[in-house]
């Protein structure tokens, strides 16, 4: 599923995060809730599909390095802000 994840991620984090609430229990498995991934999908997408992903490489715990992946999708969501109010002015 992992693989999946990573092929849709090319398209717009977004639509992955919707394949993969669609094709698979990824994201309630990773979040105890439904509400960080829907609150994630419109502020942070690449950040909570980054834990989602993270989370299920391994031993359904993100630590160590895998940090790093999430820290890095998280500076790409914020850079999509920064550099999309950039563009306005």
């Amino acid at each position: 599923m992992p693989c999946l994840a990573a092929l849709l991620a090319l398209i717009g984090p977004r639509v992955a995060i919707l394949g993969v609430a669609i094709f698979s229990n990824l994201l309630t498995r990773a979040y105890d809730s439904w509400f960080l991934p829907f609150i994630g999908f419109f502020i942070l997408p690449w950040t909570t599909l980054a834990y989602a992903i993270m989370w299920d490489i391994g031993t359904h715990r993100v630590y160590g390095i895998e940090w790093c992946f999430v820290a890095l999708a998280f500076l790409a969501d914020v850079g999509s802000y920064v550099g999309g109010q950039r563009a306005r002015d």
